[in-house]
Parts: structure tokens; C-alpha cells; sequence
């Protein structure tokens, strides 16, 4: 019998088995000590997967000399799914529009459920409609429901009739927080106690947090999760694993935030986009869990696949603090050192990594990241600087709750501690509740202009700051808890604060943001903010005090009491043993297994929802929210990539945020259009992100971002170009309607990085529905350039030295494109100039082919089932 490397081991008395990875290496002439923790995982992976399926199998020796096989496959098969409600709804339309396909073909649609686990988390629905008051919480609920009833029945729905679905109900905790406090096992095992790594991928790109758990893990748009959910293995390139070494000791006024920050400057310029980043080191020991959480949540904002912290004492040390099982620390400690997945400094200098990088923790200075890129980072003693270019702008005077305000750029009209990347913290969190306490006793308060707001990721961090009786100081400044889920940071913000709100959409003012997330491109907390920076809940609470960015809070006063004493940073800033003592004597175990106990009960809306089980869906015409989308009308037609046209020409660094809408509907865009067609009132036009589930509003809004700079469109921001056809400037949903309707494709050209940000399958949706054939870029960030090809959209890069600048494309010409393999030749074709050039065809895995020739892996998987 040929050697499947099985081994044995026992953990609490029961004898598990596992695919043992040093017998394999060994096996080969190879030591497990040389591979990075992270590989050490996938050749698990591939191993046990190997055993039952040779397609699988024949990619084991792509892990011998792995860091010279760039250009081999490795497969990726994770053993969960994360959904957050944002992207998960439109993936269980496009179940339920699978299952209707089958039916139409004559199958069994109930061959349409998930293979693997999957959990939904309804996180990113509600808005800070109301803030600053004890009313916030319940009023902004309400008006969750109100606004998506019509989506949360069709989950209840999805979860009455799919297999292997579990909902997490609203306003009960953030997909990341809950994902590491509850979801991930770290180890898992059969009934027939085969054991495992736990895996997965998720519809969120800071899917990544849960590296910090030792879990592998990253985001994928929902196109490719719904992959993972139908059981399709997915394969990308042995991947560049750069290590990055550890050691100190942070300072004692730094925080895991500007660890945080610190570490995405590093790594962006030493360019880890599509690589696996690993931490290793000394400093190792000296970093808890809820600080390496922090720091692998960034990873998409410092460009890699994944940030990864390996098992070691800290990830037990957490298992026990969220009170998981003392069998399942156990099995994690025992299957984590049986099979060489817990962290050996003894064998840092054996170990290969394909690039290194360092980082001594004692040079971490207290830090912020702006105006529009996580990766610009900027110590706070230097903030006030970021606001001189404004010097020749006058002041501001507005009028909020009837007082007179005088404002100057830098001025904050948001405050939010808000939930993903930080409220995992209890440094951070109990450090900001601390500030809180000592500003009311000094009598001190935040400018009414200032719209402040507090969404934890669970409702383990409310509990304890209330245990610590330090929540209600956080109220009296008006950090009173908004909801659990994602606000401020994905454009759930709101409206600015009465009279504020009003004044700066009149005269668009420069208005900034302070927040405490991960993510602050142009137009995204708030198409009225202009410079937004990225900082800890600490440093959000300060910020808000002194009501501005434009100073230096090291130095310069934050406010003044009504006595007159100037009041500042370090009057307010606590010591690492006053929040020490804090954590020790609130953030308990108990708390975690209390909350997690009855997580399905703490929605009573939510469970007093009724709705339907059966097959297959019972679509709603009416449905502006819901709807049966097209994606199966194209799988017979040919895609023509001839006399294909510009739909936009775009710059640099175009994120999804650019191109897949998100945020807030304008009634006078194609989308609000649209609505206001269906008689919905502007008021409930709710946002893009919560109709994710209708293409027509998505499609609608696909390339509308009021920030997008088309260079057809040189004197106009937003969602707009010219029309070939034409020669007059139009929306860009209705220039591609009108080429639709003359049957021609487009194209879009773009620069570096296209498609980099958040792991919006709707950029990808949406170009394909407006009738996009190919989007030739410079460089593409890796989730985006999958989501194309999994849509049936070609993806084609510029050679190297060339883009469309140094080729003399203007825009106006013709586009023809022939695929020769893994090279694409490309005429341009004008009354001015004919451009022939090659490109890159970017099918990065085995099966992207596949997926474009079949129009996209909707329709792959529909025909593979009814085969």
C-alpha cells in the first residue's frame, strides 16, 4: 500500500490521526524545520486532500524547493466559509439563481447547497443614523430593520432551506471578533477523529485577522467563497512567503494600532502584495493575541495575501481567556506540536523565507495613517503639517444645536471608534475608556460639530467596559454604542451632525475624519469628508476632544477647562499598569462564554422574522433589494473581442471602491434614478452595499464613485465618460447601455494596482453586467484580478516598461484582442494612429481558463452538477 503519511497522536485520552508533514518531507530528503509555518499548512492541506483525490495529489512536490517554483500551483481547498452580509447576500442569490438554473435544466436544484460549513454574519447593515445619546443603539436598529427586512427574510430563507448554512444574527457581533473569539477552532477533527488545521476563506478581505490565531485564512470575493462553498478547490502560485523578524519591546504610550500602522508602511514599500507574510522572531513572546489580531487584520492594507502568526503559548493563552474548551486547547497544543505547527524559535535561523524583513518593536512611535491611503503614515507630532497646504483657505463658521463654530481644514466632523480592525482589543478599548473617564472629571467635552460614535465587534467589549464602569464615561462624551457591526469604516456613517451636514454640502468645505478601521480611500466614511487618518480608539477619543487634526497633541494644548487650565495628552494618557489592572480584573473568560451561549437569542426581531422554506426562491418582481440575476442568459453566447470600445480610461491605485459601489445612493446617479422609478423615497434608498442582492441598482452604480477621475472625462469627477457612439459625455451606466444595445463590447484601461482594496465581488459583477470584455491594467491586486476571470471578464496586463501612457492610447480608439496562449496581441485602432502591442492574459490558476471560456464559474458549476 502506497504511504499516505498517517500518524498517530493522543490528546485528554482520545487517539486521534493526522497527515503527517515532517514524514513527508522526510520521505523526500527534505526537513520540515527549513519550511515556513504558513506552507506548513497548505502541504497539510494538500496532503490529506492528496489522499482521496489525485488532482489534488499531483501538486505535493510543488512543495520540494517551493520558494523556486513561483510559477507552480499550489492548491487551496479551506475547510470553512465566512460570509459578512454585504457579500454573502448576493453569494446565496447567486445559490438561489443556481438552484433555479438547474431546475430550468431539468436537475435537482436541491444539488445547490454548501459542501463545507458555512457562517453568515449580519455585520455591515446597520448605519449611524443616530449617535451621541443613549437612544443611538435602539433608534439605529429600528431603522436597520426597517430598511432591510426584505434581505434579512431572504436569509432566513437561505437558512431554512440551505444544508451547512448557519445565520449569526444582527447586532450581535463583527465577522472578524466573531470569527476569532467563536468560529475558529484552530484545530479541527472528524467524527472518526481524523485532526486538522482549521482553514478558510471569507467574503471580507480582513478575513486575515484570524491569522493572528494561527488560523490560515484570507479574503475572496463572493464569487470565488461560493467556490469554496460548491466544493471547487481553488489553486494560485506557490506564493513568495516573507518573513518578517520580531524583536523588543513596544513603549509604553504606543499602542497595538500604531504597531499596527507601522507595520503596513513597512510593508507596503517592500512590496508584499500576492505574497504570504509571516512574523516570527523574540518579540513573538512580548505580542498578545489581540495585538497580533490587529496586525493580521491589516494585511490587505499592506498588500499581502495573508499576515500569519503560528501557534505558540499566546494562541492558548487566548483560547482559555474566550473560554474555549480545555479538551480543545489541549487538542490544539498536542496536534500543534505533533505535526510542527507550534512556533520553534530555536529553529529561526534554519528556517527559509523567500524575502526578510525586520522590525525593532522599541521604535514604534505613536502614529497615525493618512488622508486617503492606510499605508501613508504619519506621527502625530507631524499631523498638524498634512493640513498646511489648506493655509490660504479662510475659516469656516457654521451653526450646530444653535451655537457658532469656527473651523479651520483639519477639522473633525466624524469621530468613530469603530469596529473591525481594533475593538478586538482590550488595550486599546479599556486605554480609550480611561481618556473618557479622566476628560469628564475634568470637566471637558467634544465640539457639537463632531459626530463621535462607538460600534464594537462584540458584545464581550460592552460587557466588560460596563463591568469596568467605564462606558459610561465614554457615553458622556458621546461615544455611546451605534450598533455591532461595521459603520463608519465601510461608509455606514450617516449624515455629518446637524447644521454641519447641511453647511458642507453647500459649500464642500474640507471637512476630516478620525477612525479607528482599516481602510480610509477618497469618498468612503462619507462623501463629504475630505481627509480621513486611520488611528487607535485612544488616540480617536483625543482627536475628538480637541475637536481638530491641526495640532500636535504631544506638544500643543487639547482643551482648556472652564477654569481656564490647559489640559493635555499627558494630563489623559493612562499607564500600561492603570489598563493592566483593568484587564485583569474585568476581561474574564465568562464573559465570552456568557455572551457566545445565547448569540442565536440576543435578537428577538431577528427570531420573530418569518419566512419561507422550499427549493427554490419565490423572487419578487417588486423587489428592489432582491432579484434573480442574469448571469446564466450569457453562458450560450460568444464573447466577440473585436471593435471593442473605451469605457473608461483610469489612473493608479483604482480601488474596488472606485469601482463597485458602496456607500451612499445620490438620487440623481443611475442608481437613485432607478429607485426613485420604483417610488422608493430617498430616505429609504438605504445603501449599496444593503441591495448588494438587486444588479439592477448594482450595475447601476458600478464605476459611479464621486471620486472616480475618468481621463475621457477630464473636467468631470464621478461616473462618468464620453460616448463613442455619440461624442457626448454620459453616465457611464448609460454609455454602456447604448453599446450593449448596438451589441459592442467595451474595455477598460487602468494602471498600477487596479482593483485594490476591499474584496468586492460587485467590481468584478458589475463590469461583466455593463458589458466589460476585458480590463487591461498595469498591475492588478490579486483578489480582483480573480474575481474577473471567475466572471468571464479577461484580465490583461501590460508588458513590462509599458502602460497606456508610454503606448499613446488615448481612449478613442477601437480595440481587437486575439488570445495566443498566455500573451494576448492587441491592435488600437483610430482615425489618428493604429497601436499594435502584446499583453499578459492573467489566467494565474488552472482553472481560470476554464472559467472564462465557460462565461464565468456560475455557469461552470451548474453545468458540472447537471453533468
Amino acid at each position: 500500500m502506497e504511504n499516505d503519511y498517517r500518524s498517530n497522536f493522543s490528546s485528554m485520552q482520545v487517539e486521534y490521526t493526522y497527515y503527517d508533514i515532517a514524514k513527508y518531507l522526510s520521505d523526500k530528503g527534505k526537513s520540515v524545520d527549513e519550511l515556513p509555518y504558513s506552507m506548513r499548512i497548505l502541504l497539510e492541506l494538500t496532503l490529506r486532500h492528496g489522499a482521496k483525490n489525485s488532482e489534488i495529489k499531483q501538486f505535493l512536490d510543488n512543495f520540494l524547493d517551493w520558494d523556486e517554483k513561483h510559477d507552480k500551483d499550489v492548491p487551496y481547498k479551506p475547510e470553512r466559509v465566512v460570509l459578512q452580509d454585504f457579500t454573502g447576500v448576493p453569494a446565496l442569490v447567486d445559490l438561489a439563481a443556481m438552484r433555479d438554473a438547474i431546475k430550468k435544466r431539468g436537475g435537482d436544484p436541491q444539488m445547490i447547497n454548501p459542501e463545507v460549513p458555512v457562517h453568515l454574519v449580519i455585520d455591515h447593515s446597520v448605519q449611524v443614523d443616530m449617535a451621541g445619546s443613549d437612544e443611538a443603539f435602539d433608534f439605529n436598529v429600528k431603522k436597520e430593520f426597517e430598511r432591510n427586512k426584505e434581505r434579512y427574510t431572504f436569509l432566513k430563507w437561505a437558512q431554512n432551506s440551505f444544508d451547512n448554512l448557519t445565520i449569526i444574527p444582527p447586532d450581535t457581533g463583527i465577522i472578524h471578533q466573531v470569527n476569532i473569539e467563536y468560529l475558529a477552532d484552530v484545530i479541527r477533527h472528524t467524527k472518526d477523529n481524523v485532526a486538522f488545521p482549521d482553514t478558510l476563506v471569507g467574503t471580507d478581505s480582513h478575513t486575515t485577522m484570524v491569522n493572528g490565531l494561527g488560523v490560515l485564512g484570507w479574503g475572496v470575493g463572493g464569487i470565488e467563497a461560493e467556490a469554496s462553498m460548491l466544493g471547487q478547490e481553488s489553486y494560485f502560485p506557490t506564493p513568495k512567503v516573507v518573513g518578517v523578524k520580531l524583536f523588543g519591546k513596544l513603549s509604553e504610550t504606543v499602542t497595538a494600532t500604531d504597531l499596527a500602522l507601522t507595520i503596513t508602511k513597512l510593508l507596503r514599500d517592500h512590496n508584499v502584495v500576492g505574497k504570504f507574510v509571516e512574523f516570527y522572531g523574540p518579540g513573538l513572546k512580548e505580542l498578545p493575541l489581540a495585538n497580533r489580531a490587529t496586525i493580521a487584520n491589516m494585511a490587505p492594507e499592506y498588500g499581502a495575501t495573508c499576515g500569519f502568526f503560528p501557534i505558540d503559548d499566546q494562541t492558548l493563552a487566548y483560547l482559555k481567556l474566550t473560554d474555549r474548551s480545555g479538551a480543545q486547547v489541549k487538542l490544539v497544543e498536542d496536534y500543534a506540536k505533533a505535526n510542527n505547527l507550534f512556533y520553534d524559535e530555536k529553529h529561526d535561523a534554519i528556517r527559509h523565507y523567500s524575502e526578510y524583513e525586520e522590525l525593532d518593536l522599541g521604535t514604534v512611535r505613536s502614529s497615525v495613517a493618512g488622508p486617503k491611503r492606510p499605508q501613508d503614515l504619519v506621527a502625530v507630532e507631524d499631523l498638524a503639517d498634512q493640513f498646511r497646504h489648506y493655509d490660504d483657505l479662510a475659516s469656516y463658521s457654521v451653526q450646530v444645536n444653535n451655537k457658532e463654530f469656527t473651523l479651520r481644514p483639519g477639522a473633525l466632523g466624524i469621530a468613530a471608534i469603530t469596529s473591525c480592525t481594533n475593538t478586538s482589543n482590550p488595550e486599546v478599548l479599556i486605554a480609550a475608556g480611561l481618556i473618557a473617564k479622566k476628560a469628564v472629571e475634568l470637566g471637558l467635552k467634544i465640539p457639537e460639530y463632531v459626530k463621535t460614535s462607538f460600534a464594537p465587534g462584540s458584545r464581550v467589549v460592552a460587557a466588560y467596559l460596563t463591568a469596568a464602569n467605564l462606558q459610561k464615561y465614554l457615553d458622556k462624551l458621546g461615544f455611546n454604542i451605534v450598533g455591532y457591526g461595521c459603520t463608519t469604516c465601510i461608509g455606514n456613517s450617516g449624515q455629518l451632525n446637524s447644521g454641519l451636514q447641511e453647511a458642507v454640502e453647500k459649500d464642500g468645505y474640507p471637512i476630516a475624519a478620525i477612525e479607528s478601521g482599516n481602510r480610509n480611500f477618497e469618498g468612503r466614511v462619507n462623501p463629504l469628508i475630505k481627509d480621513t487618518y486611520l488611528a487607535s480608539p485612544p488616540l480617536v477619543v483625543v482627536y475628538a476632544i480637541a475637536g481638530t487634526l491641526d495640532l500636535n497633541v504631544e506638544e500643543d494644548p487639547l482643551a482648556t477647562t472652564e477654569t481656564g487650565q490647559n489640559i493635555y495628552l499627558r494630563d489623559l494618557w493612562p499607564t500600561a499598569n492603570e489598563i493592566s489592572k483593568v484587564i485583569q480584573a474585568y476581561v474574564k473568560p465568562a464573559l465570552f462564554s456568557e455572551n457566545y451561549g445565547n448569540i442565536f437569542q440576543q435578537n428577538q426581531t431577528w427570531n420573530e422574522l418569518a419566512a419561507t422554506t422550499s427549493e427554490t426562491y419565490a423572487w419578487d418582481e417588486n423587489s428592489t433589494y432582491i432579484a434573480n440575476p442574469p448571469f446564466f442568459d450569457y453562458a450560450d453566447k460568444a464573447d466577440s473581442l473585436s471593435n471593442l470600445r473605451v469605457l473608461a480610461k483610469l489612473g493608479d491605485t483604482i480601488t474596488t471602491d472606485h469601482i463597485s459601489p458602496a456607500g451612499f445612493i445620490g438620487q440623481k446617479t443611475p442608481a437613485g434614478k432607478y429607485l426613485l422609478s420604483k417610488q422608493i423615497a430617498a430616505t429609504d434608498f438605504n445603501s449599496y452595499g444593503a441591495r448588494r442582492g438587486n444588479h439592477e441598482v448594482m450595475m447601476r452604480g458600478t464605476l459611479a464613485n464621486i471620486r472616480l477621475q475618468n481621463q475621457l472625462t477630464p473636467d468631470k469627477q464621478g461616473g462618468f465618460t464620453k460616448s463613442w457612439l455619440t461624442n457626448q459625455e454620459t453616465t457611464i451606466y448609460e454609455a454602456a447601455m447604448d453599446y450593449k444595445a448596438h451589441n459592442i463590447g467595451t474595455v477598460i484601461l487602468a494602471g498600477n494596482d487596479y482593483g485594490m482594496g476591499s474584496s468586492r465581488d460587485w467590481a468584478a459583477k458589475g463590469v461583466q453586467l455593463l458589458g466589460v470584455k476585458a480590463v487591461i491594467a498595469a498591475s492588478f491586486e490579486r483578489i480582483h484580478r480573480s474575481n474577473l476571470v471567475m466572471m468571464g471578464v479577461l484580465p490583461l496586463q501590460y508588458l513590462e516598461g509599458q502602460n497606456t501612457e508610454s503606448l499613446g492610447l488615448t481612449g478613442a480608439e477601437a480595440f481587437n484582442i486575439e488570445l495566443d496562449g498566455k500573451i494576448a496581441h492587441v491592435s488600437a485602432v483610430s482615425p489618428e494612429h493604429t497601436v499594435h502591442f502584446d499583453v499578459k492574459v492573467r489566467f494565474d490558476a488552472p482553472i481560470d481558463k476554464k472559467y472564462y471560456n465557460a462565461h464565468g464559474i456560475l455557469p461552470l458549476v451548474v453545468q458540472k452538477k447537471l453533468n
